[in-house]
């Protein structure tokens, strides 16, 4: 398969992906009886979670742009991981839903707030899992040879999240608050040029 094709395919579900957070905002209802102040205020988990999750899948759709850029071509195990990459990625969207929904609520917010973050956790997994793939385990399909120190390199700057994304999952029945902020800072992170994991360029 060519690299433009795959590229384009990805980039398709990931646009979907993230365009589709947009829909968890919702107008307020006129007959609440409250100001529109107050009602746009009260959805801010809704803003919050939108904001986190569209700067991750930002951020995944800069770095997988550059993993795949290295490729001279895929096989089939590159296409299937990649394949499962894509999975996570739209299927965070409903993750955000149910985050966004359930943060304020009495029940069920830890559940909620687990399966968020385990979501952003299997996702990058996944994606360090086929980085490390592609640079080690399918080095000759790369366009042009990396030094290995500089695949370590590579592979260890975009593993940066885990742990804090695996902190977030385990007290989520602590705090559905806290595993927002975590999974909000890794994105806030990963976003600033000093990011350790912030956007590959080689």
């Amino acid at each position: 398969m060519s690299m433009s094709r795959l590229e384009s395919f990805s980039d398709g579900v990931i646009a979907v992906a993230i365009t589709l957070l947009v829909l968890n905002i919702e107008v307020p209802p006129t007959n609440s009886g409250h100001s529109l102040g107050y009602e746009l205020v009260k959805q801010w988990p809704i803003y919050a979670a939108y904001v986190t999750s569209f700067l991750t899948i930002g951020i995944i759709w800069i770095n997988h742009h550059w993993m795949i850029r290295r490729l001279a071509e895929a096989d089939r195990s590159i296409l299937m991981l990649n394949l499962l990459l894509l999975l996570w990625i739209a299927v965070l969207p409903f993750g955000t839903r149910l985050m966004a929904t359930y943060l304020k609520q009495s029940q069920g917010q830890s559940l909620a707030a687990a399966i968020y973050a385990g979501l952003l956790l299997v996702m990058s997994i996944t994606f360090a899992t086929l980085n490390r793939h592609i640079l080690f385990r399918k080095a000759h399909l790369l366009h042009t040879e990396i030094p290995e120190e500089r695949r370590h390199q590579i592979l260890e700057r975009g593993v940066t999240g885990l742990i804090p994304y695996g902190i977030a999952t385990a007290i989520a029945p602590l705090s559905a608050y806290a595993t927002l902020a975590i999974c909000a800072a890794v994105a806030v992170f990963y976003a600033l040029p000093i990011g350790a994991g912030g956007a590959e360029t080689g």
